[in-house]
């Protein structure tokens, strides 16, 4: 059975409502929500917090459509024509620099009934890594991965670590997590089975994050520990506006900029030369930012 446009784009709404409402429980904050529409066609709701333990969070819904611009088409290598686009957008900057940063897209992308594809991913950007917390956030994502098929974690994973990856740096963003796109019909998946993975990532998103704010946001932290975290905010920064595909892809289509930027920390550092002392934690962190790291089995490693 095809789901339509329609009833996909509902169910990204049902889901951004679902997961305010979680956040704000965890939090003790309100989000704001400004409803906007796009010039050419569609709209969406921008929810953003400044609560207790999220300095800045945003979970944002969208549905546009329209006319393709052909920049897009050539670099998605499909038929010029019109195109409905839909999902939900998270990024949440704790306050403290003991909890880490998240991320997560879940979306659809349609053109004809033959022409969709699904894609989204959840990847942790802790300022300190800390191995028991990066095992448990893998593990998680393995568990709802490996429901629909086993191949998925291990391909997912190594996409992501692929994909949030600051070339200009030569480390990674974060710890990953996983990535997907393009996910569309095969002679072994379905619309639906695309679909169901997806409504279980993003349903995975809230209570996975409250359990890591849980663990952290009451942990004391000094002016170093926080201006590593600005530091870190800032490596943040290069990768959404140098790398990310979704931020090129809402520009070029007009998007709403404020929504599009919602992703941008509160605030940010970059300092000159800056260097880790040998055998600091912020050190560890910065030695663990790489490529294809098995954070399933780190403590044996």
């Amino acid at each position: 059975m095809h789901q339509t446009k329609e009833s996909i784009a509902n169910y990204f709404r049902t889901l951004q409502d679902s997961i305010c409402q979680q956040l704000e429980a965890a939090d003790g904050g309100t989000f704001r929500e400004d409803a906007w529409e796009r010039p050419g066609g569609g709209g969406g709701r921008s929810r953003v917090i400044r609560g207790n333990h999220i300095e800045k969070g945003g979970v944002n819904f969208s549905a546009v459509h329209g006319p393709m611009p052909e920049k897009i088409t050539k670099a998605l290598g499909v038929a010029p024509g019109d195109f409905f686009a839909t999902g939900v957008s998270i990024v949440l900057h704790p306050r403290s620099p003991m909890v880490p940063i998240i991320h997560m897209n879940v979306r659809y992308f349609e053109m004809t009934e033959e022409t969709w594809w699904f894609g989204g991913g959840i990847d942790l950007t802790p300022h300190y890594v800390v191995p028991a917390d990066a095992q448990y956030f893998h593990e998680q994502l393995k568990n709802v991965c490996d429901q629909h098929h086993p191949e998925y974690y291990p391909r997912f994973k190594q996409w992501a670590d692929d994909y949030f990856y600051l070339k200009h740096r030569d480390e990674t963003r974060g710890i990953g997590g996983i990535f997907f796109d393009r996910l569309s019909h095969s002679d072994e998946f379905g619309q639906e089975d695309r679909f169901a993975f997806v409504r279980d990532v993003g349903e995975l998103f809230a209570p996975l994050y409250i359990e890591l704010m849980g663990r952290h946001k009451d942990e004391e932290y000094d002016d170093r520990e926080k201006q590593w975290q600005l530091l870190r905010r800032g490596r943040y920064v290069e990768f959404n506006l140098v790398w990310d595909k979704g931020t090129k892809f809402g520009l070029d289509t007009n998007g709403r900029t404020e929504s599009i930027l919602m992703s941008m920390p509160p605030t940010a550092n970059w300092e000159y030369m800056h260097e880790p002392k040998l055998n600091s934690k912020e050190r560890e962190t910065l030695d663990l930012l790489k490529k294809g790291v098995d954070w399933l089995h780190l403590n044996a490693q």
